[in-house]
């Protein structure tokens, strides 16, 4: 399962809304979303993205794979319905986000069991941020850069903390698994290089968002010397509006401000290395056979 992205202009009003889901969108908030989609080419690569995620997926495991979009077409509820009348008794749902929040993977559960409705049994994979095979393709990708990296994330109302949600800690988690890996230093500001983490992708809802912003992250490592970075978003699994729009411009362009040199891995899209990672999490969560 993924976010779902408009295929065309015409629809980004309606994608608004669906994600607004009856909230009043103004305008103005549609004409600046329709902006970006413009500055990136026009629309989002993650339809096709994610259809090849799911056709290797699928040649890894052996096993029938459908999409569901949780604001876009095709809707989870019509992967589940594909599934069913292809026979399945088993379904199992994974979000192609490695982290677990109540505002983001727990809808797509509930969705997912709304739609299925018991007619199968259902295995959920909450979260596979500390998966190993998924780590090591990441720690591939920042391994002996010479300068800081910033493993960034989609921000999330900061009063998720308040409810104990594991999404902040399970980030910083994989941030730190990553850096053990590909052997980056301990954050040393004196030496210009280390890691550290920053959220991006905060939207403007009144209330505060989980911080520090990516941009704000860039001003501070500037200010301390820094000239190179990497960013690294350890968040997203494929390119779409977040990477396309909010890392390879905006950030790009305060970067430029700021004398730094920025940089971003490859995104993991339909690397086989990543669908064989995507392949081990879902083995492992399939319920083992008895024997006869």
């Amino acid at each position: 399962m993924a976010y779902g992205s408009p295929s065309q202009p015409e629809e980004i009003p309606a994608y608004f809304a669906d994600i607004r889901e009856g909230r009043p969108v103004s305008q103005e908030a549609v004409d600046e979303l329709t902006e970006r989609y413009r500055r990136i080419g026009g629309r989002s690569p993650l339809d096709e993205i994610t259809e090849a995620q799911r056709a290797g997926l699928q040649r890894e495991l052996g096993l029938p794979v459908f999409v569901g979009m949780k604001h876009w077409r095709p809707r989870i509820a019509e992967a589940v319905e594909a599934a069913l009348e292809g026979g399945a008794g088993t379904l199992v749902g994974l979000v192609l986000a490695p982290h677990y929040s109540r505002l983001s993977i727990a809808g797509y559960r509930e969705r997912l069991e709304n739609a299925l409705e018991g007619r199968a049994e259902l295995v959920f994979v909450e979260s596979w941020h500390d998966y190993g095979p998924f780590l090591d393709v990441l720690s591939d990708r920042v391994r002996g850069f010479d300068g800081h990296v910033v493993f960034t994330a989609h921000s999330l109302p900061a009063r998720i903390l308040q409810d104990g949600d594991p999404y902040r800690d399970q980030l910083l988690e994989t941030s730190r698994l990553v850096a053990e890996r590909a052997g980056l230093p301990a954050n040393d500001l004196d030496h210009k290089l280390g890691w550290s983490f920053a959220f991006q992708s905060a939207s403007s809802t009144g209330e505060p968002w989980l911080g520090p912003d990516v941009l704000e992250e860039l001003e501070r490592l500037a200010a301390n010397g820094v000239r190179r970075v990497l960013i690294c978003p350890v968040g997203f699994v494929s390119d779409h509006l977040e990477i396309l729009w909010d890392l390879d411009i905006e950030a790009r362009e305060r970067a430029a401000e700021l004398g730094l040199e920025l940089d971003r891995i490859q995104s993991l899209n339909d690397d086989p290395a990543f669908l064989r990672a995507l392949a081990g999490v879902v083995q492992k969560a399939l319920p083992v056979p008895s024997e006869a």
